[in-house]
């Protein structure tokens, strides 16, 4: 059955507005990171972060059209997407968190 409250669009927009956060946060790490920590080592994290945004964004997008299709048609159900964005974007964040304690480690005390 159709969703006339544009729920898939809703989703989508979602998606990328986190996205775009992590695009956002990962240009202020390439901007901020080798500054603190003294190497230019430290922009990779950043960069990998603008990657995994990209990624992120083209996932959400595909995912759009396949339950869109499914619910406009609603033909197939089998369709709607499993957790695996969500799995993804939940094991990135943990990375993202566990390299934060590293950069509190790794920093000087001053």
């Amino acid at each position: 059955m159709y969703d006339p409250g544009l729920q898939p669009e809703r989703t989508e927009l979602a998606w990328r507005r986190t996205g775009l956060s992590i695009a956002v946060g990962s240009v202020v790490a390439m901007r901020l990171l080798p500054a603190a920590l003294g190497s230019g080592w430290w922009i990779l994290p950043g960069i990998v972060g603008v990657i995994f945004s990209a990624v992120l964004w083209g996932w959400s997008r595909r995912r759009y059209e396949r339950v869109s299709f499914a619910t406009v048609t609603a033909r197939d159900h089998t369709i709607v997407p499993d957790g695996a964005l969500l799995l993804t974007l939940a094991v990135f964040v943990g990375l993202v968190g566990a390299l934060g304690i590293l950069v509190l480690v790794a920093l000087p005390l001053t």
